[in-house]
């Protein structure tokens, strides 16, 4: 187990910028999921920490100790990678013996023996350990990339990726498999991913990426209730967020409403989002609303927006409905499975501006979120 401190990492492949300026700490014993989208930098992160790249600038240290000048057998990194990267020609039990028996380790086979075993149990394989990899299915080859890094007793476990080529059925099971099996790795962890569900599920903290640079470092909650940025705020949830432009007016003395989608009814905000908002001499706003807190109002609601069916999408227990307000916009919300829609017909929707997540107009950068409980419906 180690601490792990980036400071200033930068790495360019020819003019590509992959790192800029990357710098964060990653506790002893952490799982840190590192999240974003396909060339965000994720795997090049990983890579200069194992020693498998070179950064252009910045430095990388593992339990206090600056590793630039080690070579990466000499890290006491282990690292899966996407595509697993098994040797066909051996069976479970020596892909997982092999890196006991390189040169660095070199164990006698009765301690091999003693660590493939105990970590083939922990990873719910060791009825595997003479089948051959072509004979194993992605689950199970997944599992035997994951002992065969597990039985280095690395001080530092780097994943990319590693659930990518399973089915989204197997995917789910071995999220939740990783999840249980995290406090049986006892190892700092680092684990990249493009699916937000795995980064919010299985972090301790989420570190999100995106074109080589770090936008958010927080808890899976912070990320998804408090985003950074609205840039952020898009990239967790599905359906995406709804950005809506709003207007900030003074309802009497500390009091703020908000109006937005060009009507006139005023959200009162809270207290706390209020008191925010006056220490930051905010005028210029867009808010934030995720498509679960779009509720569907009653007919002759007072409070709540006027809207036409513009889509309908049915997917089981829940749907997406898609809103054409007023002014316009189109307003995503989350339903109940059970209910049906007709496409056209007018309906209304409420937001509770307690669960709204509001961002500065010209900087994008987040402001404020009520803590405060909702009395609501």
């Amino acid at each position: 187990m180690a601490s792990v401190e980036l400071q200033g990492l930068t790495k360019y492949y020819n003019k590509r910028r992959a790192l800029e300026n990357l710098s964060l700490d990653i506790h002893d014993n952490e799982f840190l999921a590192v999240f974003g989208p396909a060339g965000a930098g994720k795997t090049t992160m990983l890579s200069l920490i194992a020693g498998i790249a070179t950064p252009n600038s910045g430095t990388i240290k593992i339990g206090g100790r600056e590793i630039g000048g080690l070579a990466p057998a000499d890290r006491n990194v282990a690292m899966v990678f996407e595509s697993y990267a098994l040797y066909s020609q051996f069976n479970v039990y020596d892909n997982m013996a092999f890196p006991l028996r390189s040169p660095k380790f070199k164990l006698p086979e009765d301690k091999i023996k003693e660590r493939v075993t105990h970590h083939a149990k922990v990873m719910r394989i060791d009825h595997l350990l003479e089948r051959p990899i072509q004979a194993l299915s992605n689950g199970q080859r997944q599992r035997t990339a994951l002992g065969r890094a597990l039985v280095r007793n690395p001080d530092l476990f780097l994943l990319d990726e590693p659930l990518s080529h399973l089915s989204a059925n197997l995917r789910h099971s071995m999220r939740v498999e990783l999840k249980e099996m995290r406090t049986q790795l006892g190892t700092t962890t680092i684990y990249a991913t493009h699916d937000y569900r795995e980064a919010m599920s299985l972090g301790d903290r989420v570190a999100m990426l995106n074109g080589g640079h770090l936008l958010q470092l927080a808890s899976p909650d912070d990320v998804y209730f408090r985003p950074a940025s609205i840039d952020v705020a898009k990239f967790f949830g599905d359906p995406e967020v709804n950005i809506l432009d709003a207007k900030l007016k003074s309802s009497g003395g500390s009091k703020l409403s908000l109006h937005m989608l060009e009507e006139n009814i005023p959200l009162p905000l809270p207290p706390d989002v209020v008191q925010v908002l006056n220490e930051k001499h905010t005028s210029k706003i867009q808010v934030g609303v995720r498509p679960p807190d779009v509720r569907i109002a009653r007919e002759g609601d007072k409070q709540a927006f006027h809207a036409t069916i513009y889509s309908f999408e049915p997917l089981g227990t829940r749907s997406i409905l898609t809103l054409k307000a007023v002014d316009g916009s189109l307003v995503r919300a989350l339903v109940d499975g059970h209910q049906t829609f007709e496409m056209d017909r007018r309906t209304q929707f409420r937001i509770d501006p307690h669960l709204l997540i509001i961002f500065d107009a010209e900087s994008q950068r987040f402001l404020a979120r009520s803590a405060e409980f909702s009395e609501e419906p």
